[in-house]
């Protein structure tokens, strides 16, 4: 295998942040970054921007020109070897005489993983893997799971008190956090492929389900598909998140009224979608085949909003992969529990987080982790 220099890692983590910049813009392709370096400088950079545009290898090579005859590409994510929406990235770089290639990691899809590599190595290149894979494997966690598993890669997005209630015994839940824990979460938004929620939020809060620059101010830029869990399609016809820029998807059963299908589908036509299938054995939406057909609409990653049946119903599928908690220092003492549905008789069974990180925002505290099943393996 070839060495590693001293300075793969320090390359490799300016790759992963360049890579950043294409977040919440490439579903269901990763954000991939590119640096290439030449006699220890930095000569190109570049990012994928967008599903059927160049990728980060070929935005690095425009911009380093001839300087790239020779140089190392950095790489977060092994280059591509097949024809798709664009040409192979692995011949454009031996083309352009790239004399090392450094990939974080290889390619998930097991009909690809590790074609890009070799014909690389067959070429002449020298290849290094495997610098930052932890890192980098997070960073593309939700195409790791696009491909893997054939769905999207679901977060699981709360704010809670300190006594675990999301609002008041009324239904009042403005607001539980700070506005700098609700502006982290429109950042989150920003980077998701789609946010879901259930009817249920739909009806209490008439949510827009919109990313925005500033918690209170209109939607900006890019909007992911925003997706409504409607056993009985009781989404009301004027409901806001209707009108909002960009893609609906409401998930419903044949239990459905069909004039109401109808009426909704004419009123929106070409931004909504409803989608009705046989409900489960709860009389509910499937929530696997939901969100296989997420994934076929080229959605690699879900946050799951809104009430406690939703995200308990996630919860007992084992279809949550990570949670983002915000814990706000304020007591309720009783309201709606974030988690009612849940119903975990023992505390053996309790689904425990790994890779806990636990960050300040505002007065509030942030804890992100990955929930850990009985099997003891970590989603993803």
């Amino acid at each position: 295998m070839a060495e590693r220099s001293q300075e793969d890692e320090r390359f490799m983590r300016m790759a992963l942040q360049v890579g950043r910049v294409g977040r919440g813009q490439t579903s269901p392709n990763p954000a991939v970054g590119c640096v290439l370096v030449k006699d220890g400088e930095v000569v190109g950079q570049g990012a994928h921007l967008r599903a059927g545009g160049p990728h980060a290898e070929v935005h690095a090579l425009r911009m380093a020109g001839p300087l790239a005859h020779g140089a190392t590409a950095y790489v977060t994510l092994e280059p591509c070897s097949h024809y798709g929406r664009t040409p192979p990235c692995c011949d454009q770089l031996i083309a352009a005489g790239v004399r090392r290639v450094v990939a974080a990691m290889t390619d998930p899809n097991p009909q690809v993983s590790g074609r890009g590599l070799e014909r690389l190595r067959a070429a002449g290149v020298e290849v290094v893997t495997g610098v930052l894979a932890e890192e980098a494997a997070r960073e593309h966690e939700a195409f790791i799971t696009w491909v893997r598993k054939g769905r999207p890669f679901v977060v699981w997005k709360c704010a809670a008190t300190l006594d675990g209630y999301i609002a008041c015994a009324t239904g009042d839940s403005r607001y539980v956090t700070s506005a700098a824990a609700r502006a982290a979460v429109h950042a989150v938004r920003r980077e998701m492929a789609a946010i879901g929620v259930g009817v249920g939020t739909v009806l209490a809060d008439d949510p827009q389900l919109t990313a925005r620059t500033s918690p209170d101010g209109p939607a900006a830029g890019r909007q992911p598909v925003r997706v409504v869990f409607d056993s009985h399609l009781r989404i009301p016809l004027r409901a806001r998140l209707l009108a909002e820029p960009g893609e609906t998807v409401v998930y419903t059963t044949t239990a459905a009224d069909p004039a109401k299908v109808d009426e909704l589908c004419h009123t929106y036509e070409g931004r909504l979608s409803v989608h009705p299938f046989e409900p489960g054995a709860d009389g509910r939406v499937p929530l696997a085949a939901a969100l296989a057909d997420l994934a076929r609409r080229g959605c690699h990653s879900l946050l799951i909003e809104g009430g406690s049946r939703l995200a308990s119903a996630f919860l007992r599928a084992r279809l949550v992969d990570k949670v983002i908690y915000y814990v706000a220092p304020k007591l309720l003492g009783g309201g709606l529990q974030a988690l009612a549905g849940l119903n975990v008789a023992r505390m053996a069974d309790a689904v425990s987080l790994a890779g806990v990180r636990w960050t300040a925002v505002g007065s509030d505290m942030q804890v992100e982790g990955y929930p850990v099943y009985d099997s003891g393996a970590r989603p993803g």
